[in-house]
């Protein structure tokens, strides 16, 4: 994994400092705390809007994490490229996702401490069904996933429970639904409930 901007003291408590600010600003709060755990997979729910990368990532800087997250390979284009890097994003080529899943595993195999953060919807427009790669990657790593989640109606960046995925997706997906029922994108019309659709 790339270096990541909070791995240097000094510039991970300034950017704590200005994302409380900004977070007060906006009149948002964080809830819940990061999970006992030194690898696991967070899921971005959900994905309706660029602001949600923004909260989202404030909310990082608030509990101190440095999460690793993947973004469509545009967002990585010259000039901002570096910093989306550094701010921990892995460059997704929509071409090219079939691969993705076998990598993260891998990674998850090669480091002591990995936080993965994938928006299971792919995407910010109305998607019919959640991609599986989160489940597919924690499954494969052994990992837990992070119920994380960004709700527009109470203003609050949060992260839930952890859970454990099985072999049973359909009873898996059925947990998600129940915790993400309440959570409110800031375009609804655009979100789908957890509901599973295999990678190709």
């Amino acid at each position: 994994m790339n270096r990541h901007v909070l791995d240097t003291w000094l510039i991970r408590e300034p950017l704590r400092l200005a994302a409380i600010v900004l977070l007060c600003v906006t009149r948002w709060r964080v809830e819940g705390r990061p999970p006992d755990a030194r690898k696991y997979v967070v899921i971005a729910a959900p994905h309706t809007s660029n602001w949600d990368f923004v909260f989202g990532l404030a909310a990082s800087f608030v509990f101190r994490m440095r999460v690793f997250w993947l973004g469509k390979h545009t967002l990585f284009r010259w000039p901002f490229g570096g910093i989306m890097r550094w701010l921990g994003g892995i460059s997704v080529h929509r071409g090219r996702a079939h691969l993705l899943p076998r990598q993260c595993i891998q990674a998850f195999h090669e480091h002591d401490r990995l936080v993965l953060a994938i928006p299971p919807e792919g995407t910010r427009g109305a998607a019919r069904a959640w991609k599986m790669g989160f489940h597919t990657i924690a499954k494969g790593a052994g990992v837990p996933i992070a119920l994380g989640y960004i709700d527009y109606r109470r203003r609050v960046a949060g992260l839930g429970p952890l859970m454990t995925p099985t072999e049973d997706i359909e009873s898996d997906m059925a947990k998600l639904r129940e915790f993400y029922a309440g959570v409110t994108g800031k375009y609804p019309e655009k979100a789908c409930e957890p509901r599973a659709v295999p990678e190709d």
